[in-house]
């Protein structure tokens, strides 16, 4: 078919679904003169109730049809977050799978910053290592990654793993010493626990 037999066709259809739209407004119309009109044998006052009567149900209508709109509407807010919050926590897991595996590499340069022998602390090599280091602590820091403080603090199971206690007079009771692996937190979540000893 070409473009012109389209176009005719197009011309044919627009111009029956104009005439369907002016006999269904025409049929309204004629259907409301009707609804207004009382019918034989029925007085003024009974058509006037009639009339009430329907304008009742048609608001009735439109109060249940406004309705199911708004719980429609909240539906969809519901369902709009409810999706932001998964699409949220999807991206949290993610980010805590990868800070899991990237710790013990930092744990790694910092065992290795403590056994540099002395006077060695400034060479090109301890000091591109120490570069890279301060570069993933940066990362952590953006992703919002920080260390759990534990020296000095008191124990909490929250936040730290106690592998051993010791007697300490000069301590506080309950009071972490040392820390043998740094714990770290992802915002609010604890990614690992602080192994630490703790005084008795």
């Amino acid at each position: 078919m070409g473009k012109k037999e389209d176009k005719k066709s197009e011309d044919i259809l627009g111009e029956d679904v104009e005439a369907g739209a002016k006999a269904a407004a025409a049929a309204a119309e004629e259907a409301d003169k009707e609804d207004v009109i009382p019918e034989e044998g029925v007085g003024i006052e009974q058509a006037a109730e009639d009339i009430i009567t329907k304008m009742q149900q048609q608001e009735a209508t439109i109060v249940s049809l406004e309705d199911q709109v708004k719980r429609q509407m909240a539906e969809f807010d519901n369902f709009r977050k409810r999706t932001e919050r998964e699409k949220a926590d999807m991206f949290d897991f993610g980010a805590i799978d990868v800070v899991k595996k990237l710790l013990p590499i930092v744990d790694n340069f910092e065992r290795g910053f403590k056994t540099l022998p002395e006077g060695e602390e400034k060479t090109g090599f301890a000091t591109g290592m120490e570069m890279v280091y301060k570069q993933m602590m940066k990362m952590f820091d953006e992703l919002k990654v920080t260390p759990i403080e534990a020296i000095g603090k008191e124990f909490d199971p929250e936040l730290h793993n106690a592998v051993q206690h010791v007697e300490k007079d000069d301590v506080g009771e309950n009071i972490v010493v040392e820390e043998f692996e740094k714990g770290y937190k992802y915002k609010d979540t604890v990614i690992r626990h602080s192994m630490v000893i703790v005084a008795n």
